[in-house]
């Protein structure tokens, strides 16, 4: 399915979507040390906003970031020079980043960012790529980035670049996250992690099977991700972790009930309410 081309909002902002895993399995590791997965990505209307600026020197420079991030490693930044890369192309841009989604929250935040970059300076320097090579362009800088590229819910498998477009509720969450930034490498080379579950269908998924084979080890190196998941389980919010973590969040069928679960979260948590979307708000 092809969606219209993104456009920036009328301030001249380009959104950067989060996504949350719906589910996430880890069925083994390839010789290359990546792991082959299972999971279901749906988007949320939370979103980082981004602001691109022609230069004329033909310099790639971050203006405005997470603090925590240096320019020259920000994805923004990397996904501009392998643009430039792929095509040759050498103009310059200055990029703001206004952070909105928690770093190390599992939301996608900065692969996100890294392909809302890809559209909207492709268009700025016209290049006329379209989506599928946008995508392997992405697939370079992050295995998450041609899921935010394409802007498709989907069903995804290998490391998570092999998707199949799905259909799904599109529910309000409330979305939990804890004053931690969880490692995926730590996640991943955690020796208790199960690597070897059995491959599931979209069937299963449906019929209510969402597994989060990060979970325990999440929940074991992260006290701070188990309360917050816990307290979800006990408002009856059916907890879930996205990715690696560490925000978690729970279902809920109406903007209100989300909304008063979110007003009782506990102060520690960063608590927000959005709500799923099968198309990514940058295409909408």
């Amino acid at each position: 399915m092809q969606f219209s081309v993104p456009r920036p909002d009328a301030d001249g902002t380009w959104a950067a979507p989060a996504k949350l895993n719906l589910m996430l399995r880890v069925l083994g590791r390839r010789a290359d040390g990546y792991h082959r997965l299972q999971t279901v990505f749906q988007f949320i209307d939370r979103a980082d906003r981004l602001r691109f600026l022609p230069r004329a020197d033909g310099r790639v420079i971050r203006r405005a970031g997470a603090k925590d991030v240096p320019p020259d490693s920000d994805l923004v930044v990397r996904a501009a020079q392998a643009l430039r890369a792929a095509t040759g192309a050498v103009a310059g841009v200055d990029i703001e980043v206004d952070k909105v989604l928690p770093m190390g929250g599992g939301l996608g935040g900065g692969s996100s960012d890294a392909a809302t970059t890809l559209h909207a300076l492709n268009q700025l320097w016209e290049l006329r790529l379209d989506l599928d090579s946008l995508a392997r362009i992405g697939l370079a800088l992050g295995a998450d980035v041609p899921v935010f590229v394409r802007g498709q819910a989907c069903w995804a498998e290998g490391v998570g670049e092999v998707m199949t477009p799905v259909a799904l509720p599109e529910p309000w969450y409330l979305v939990l996250a804890p004053p931690v930034s969880v490692s995926t490498a730590a996640v991943f080379g955690d020796p208790e992690l199960t690597r070897d579950s059995r491959a599931i269908t979209m069937e299963d998924f449906v019929a209510g099977f969402h597994p989060n084979d990060c979970l325990a080890a999440v929940r074991k190196r992260y006290p701070a991700v188990a309360q917050a998941y816990d307290w979800l389980a006990d408002v009856g919010a059916d907890p879930r972790l996205t990715g690696t973590g560490g925000c978690v969040f729970g279902t809920f069928d109406s903007a209100g009930a989300a909304l008063a679960a979110c007003e009782a979260a506990p102060a520690q948590y960063q608590a927000f309410v959005a709500r799923g979307r099968n198309r990514s708000p940058l295409f909408a």
